[in-house]
C-alpha cells in the first residue's frame, strides 16, 4: 500500500507541468489585468467598487485556479456597517487569497513598500487605497498610517498580520503593536480571524505550490473599551488568544 507521503511526491510531481504552464501565466496576466480594472473603477467609480471587482475577484479567481477550497465560519460576527481594526495569523502568501476573497467587506491592507513595484498589483493597490508603509524609516511607516486613518471609516476596515512575518511551521509569533495602537486612536473595536491550510499550499519561503484546502474563522470582535497605551498588551494578548483558539492543536 502507497503510504501519504509517497502519494504526496507523485500529485507533486504531477502537477509541476500544470503549475508552471499554466497557473504561473495565469496569475501574471490575472494580476496586470485585475491591476488595470482596479484602477479604472476606482477612478470611474470608487475605491470600493475598484477594490471588490480588482482584488476579491482575482483573489477568488486565482484561487480556483489552483485550485484551493475555502470554508469560512464566523460570518455572523461581522457587522458591515461596522469598521474593524482586523487581526489575522499569518502563514502563507495565500493567506491574501483567502482574505481578500472569502472576507467578504471593504478593507485596506497595510502594505510593504516594496510590493509597490509589482506590475499591475502596486498601482492597483495604490488606487484602491491600500496603505503602503517603509519598514526601514519608522517616522514615514507612522506617516502613512497616519495619512491613511481618514479611510477607515463608514465600514471600511484595515488589516494587519501582527506578527509581522510569515510563520515557518504554521505556529502563532508573538505580535507587534501597531494594529492595536491604530485601534485604539481609531477607537475601532479589534475583529480577530484565524487561517488554518496555506501553510500545506504554499509553505513560507518556497515556491511548493499544492491544491489543498483552507479554512476561515471569524471570531467575535473585541471591544476596545478600558484599553489605553498602558495596558496594550492585554489587547494584544486577548487578540492572540483567539486567534490561537482557532488552530488545530497541532500547529
Amino acid at each position: 500500500m502507497i503510504g501519504e507521503s509517497v502519494m504526496r511526491k507523485i500529485l507533486w510531481v504531477l502537477y509541476q507541468p500544470y503549475k508552471w504552464l499554466i497557473f504561473a501565466p495565469y496569475l501574471a496576466i490575472s494580476t496586470l489585468f485585475f491591476g488595470m480594472v482596479a484602477v479604472i473603477l476606482s477612478t470611474l467609480i470608487n475605491p470600493r467598487i475598484g477594490s471588490l471587482i480588482g482584488g476579491a475577484l482575482w483573489a477568488r479567481l486565482n484561487a480556483y485556479m489552483t485550485p484551493i477550497w475555502v470554508t469560512v465560519a464566523g460570518r455572523e460576527n461581522i457587522d458591515k456597517k461596522q469598521s474593524y481594526v482586523i487581526v489575522s495569523n499569518h502563514q502563507s502568501q495565500y493567506d491574501i487569497f483567502v482574505l481578500y476573497g472569502w472576507l467578504g467587506i471593504d478593507f485596506k491592507w497595510v502594505l510593504k513598500q516594496e510590493l509597490r513595484k509589482i506590475p499591475g498589483l502596486g498601482i492597483g493597490c495604490e488606487k484602491v487605497g491600500h496603505i503602503f508603509i517603509d519598514r526601514s524609516n519608522h517616522e514615514k511607516a507612522l506617516a502613512s498610517l497616519n495619512a491613511a486613518k481618514k479611510k477607515i471609516v463608514n465600514g471600511t476596515s484595515v488589516i494587519f498580520f501582527p506578527e509581522g512575518t510569515r510563520s515557518r511551521d504554521g505556529s502563532l509569533g508573538e505580535f507587534k503593536k501597531g494594529a492595536f495602537k491604530m485601534a485604539l486612536d481609531l477607537e475601532l473595536p479589534i475583529l480577530p480571524v484565524t487561517i488554518i491550510g496555506t501553510k500545506n499550499i504554499l509553505p513560507s519561503d518556497t515556491t511548493n505550490l499544492m491544491p489543498g484546502s483552507a479554512r476561515l474563522i471569524i471570531h467575535s470582535p473585541i471591544p476596545i473599551t478600558g484599553y489605553t497605551d498602558e495596558n496594550i498588551e492585554g489587547l494584544m494578548d486577548a487578540a492572540r488568544t483567539t486567534i490561537a483558539e482557532g488552530l488545530p492543536k497541532d500547529y
